[in-house]
């Protein structure tokens, strides 16, 4: 029987940062973020003010809604810019200034089946682009509006309840527009877990996560939501599409697989039954000090190619440490955790701790955290207790704005090339950092997930920015990234997803006759390319 997970999806989104209104960085907050970065640019810094959504013009609608859709399709200018953007820096920067110029042209908010179907023939009839929204939490340009045709966002709020448990196979069928709180609290009185959990989970949604093949929170084994996911249905243009639920296959190329990363260009994801799991018991963290980010390295790579499996193999190059962790500057970090629903994990820690110290790592064994099932928390003291406020204290709304200009780009490459790949992005995005915000600029890596055959690195970079020329300095920076990852050998995106952002660079990464037969999946299921238009294809 389905059962509502909660009552998050009926929250309003900020408009000019991630999450909720509720979210949203107060005034005096952002005054004191300013006088830390105005003392770092050495120069005052102003606090703009946040603009009035009923301040904002916005663009007369291009189409009209028939009778029989306005139930749950309209045109209020609010939730149409509530609609514009995604998380990416820019598209908050341009909020926070007001700036929309290519809002939606309707939103929509089906509530069944038979309402979805509706209204995506009713933009395939039409000519209207259709673009799925879950959480708005992309960071890669995926849900904005095709400035060369009308546009209807489709917000799958509604669906939002988990309609099947399996307690026996622990797995659950689980609408798309489920949260991720929601979802684990709801998932908590039944004593399981999904135990995914993203940098965006507070305010992204199941069918997010599916459509992105999003990253979560195991840095090894489990890494991204394919590996829970056993069964996808959506609807396309051209008719449902319905894999069958099944643990494992060798039947071909798998459905699910299809939809998983088409980031809404194949298919509107309206369920899915995903693999669950106990909730963990056991528990057991290390923080492990390396005096150099290669040895560091070099102790992850040991330790994950020994298959522990830790849930946590995170390691911060010096400048992440400094800044994230408190350590002095000149000292990598490399977090260890470990946890099971039946399983002590002490053993298991040691273990790695061993791997860390014979490739020159240092840790006393009173500052290893085991929690043999009491229910004792670990890792909230010390270096990696910093580190975990800091990662699940992101908002990106504090220093939006400011003058400066910060931003993301992750990757996965084989250990093999890892040094020599480091070198040569480190080298040419620190070369265009240099250029566009001068010697004050900061680039710094750490590795979210790890691989037995290479590392998925993750590097920041942020700088003073010219007012109003923001995006110029962007682009410079990011296509010197882009270039650099694609001609090292690495790949353009390992969780964030292509979007519109990294389509260019994803076309030269995949083999011509893999995007040949992508084509021709569209053409089949999208024919009139109404989905989602610019997002992973060129055309």
């Amino acid at each position: 029987m389905a059962e509502t997970t909660g009552e998050r999806w009926r929250q309003k989104r900020s408009f000019w940062t991630w999450g909720y209104e509720a979210d949203e960085p107060d005034r005096a907050t952002r005054v004191d973020a300013a006088n830390r970065i105005a003392r770092r640019l050495g120069h005052p810094v102003e606090v703009p003010a946040i603009p009035k959504l009923a301040d904002i013009d916005v663009r007369t609608p291009r189409i009209r809604i028939p009778d029989t859709l306005q139930d749950w399709v309209n045109s209020d200018p609010e939730e149409r810019l509530l609609h514009t953007y995604g998380g990416h820096p820019l598209e908050l920067l341009a909020a926070l200034r007001g700036r929309f110029d290519n809002p939606p042209d309707a939103v929509a908010h089906p509530r069944t089946d038979d309402e979805l179907e509706a209204t995506l023939n009713w933009c395939d009839s039409n000519g209207y682009a259709a673009i799925p929204y879950g959480g708005g939490t992309t960071v890669v340009w995926g849900i904005g509006a095709p400035e060369e045709m009308p546009a209807v966002t489709i917000d799958m709020d509604h669906f939002h309840r988990v309609l099947e448990i399996d307690t026996v196979s622990r797995a659950a069928r689980i609408q798309a527009g489920v949260l991720g709180p929601d979802l684990e609290d709801h998932l908590r009185s039944h004593g399981l877990t999904l135990r995914h959990f993203p940098q965006s989970f507070p305010w992204s949604t199941v069918g997010g996560w599916v459509a992105t093949r999003s990253g979560g929170h195991y840095a090894t084994n489990h890494t991204h939501i394919d590996d829970f996911v056993e069964q996808v249905r959506a609807l396309t243009p051209s008719g449902w599409w319905e894999s069958r639920r099944l643990p494992g296959s060798g039947a071909g190329p798998s459905p699910d697989r299809m939809m998983l990363g088409s980031e809404g260009t194949l298919g509107i994801i309206t369920d899915c039954w995903l693999r669950l799991q106990k909730r963990p018991k056991f528990r057991a963290t290390a923080g492990v000090v390396f005096p150099s980010w290669e040895s560091g390295a070099e102790a992850t790579r040991q330790v994950v190619q020994a298959k522990l499996w830790p849930a946590n193999l995170r390691l911060l190059d010096a400048s992440e440490a400094q800044l994230s962790a408190g350590l002095d500057g000149t000292q990598s970090l490399l977090i260890i955790g470990f946890e099971s629903a039946d399983v002590p994990q002490g053993e298991f820690i040691r273990y790695a701790v061993d791997i860390a110290r014979s490739a020159g790592g240092a840790i006393e064994d009173s500052a290893i955290s085991i929690d043999d099932g009491t229910g004792k928390a670990t890792g909230r003291e010390g270096a990696v207790g910093a580190w975990r406020s800091a990662f699940i204290g992101v908002n990106a709304g504090v220093t939006n704005g400011l003058g400066l200009l910060s931003d993301t780009f992750e990757t996965a490459v084989t250990w093999d090339r890892w040094p020599e790949f480091d070198h040569h992005v480190r080298e040419q995005v620190g070369r265009a950092l240099q250029e566009t915000l001068g010697p004050s600029h900061t680039l710094s890596c750490r590795f979210t997930h790890v691989y037995p055959d290479g590392p998925a690195p993750y590097y920041s970079f942020s700088g003073p920015a010219d007012l109003g020329g923001e995006i110029n300095q962007w682009r410079e920076i990011k296509q010197a990234a882009n270039e650099a990852l694609i001609t090292a050998g690495g790949t353009i995106t390992h969780h964030h997803a292509v979007g519109r952002l990294h389509r260019d660079s994803y076309l030269k990464q995949m083999p011509d006759l893999h995007l040949e037969a992508l084509r021709a999946a569209k053409g089949t299921l999208d024919p009139n390319a109404i989905l989602n238009p610019g997002v992973l294809f060129s055309g």
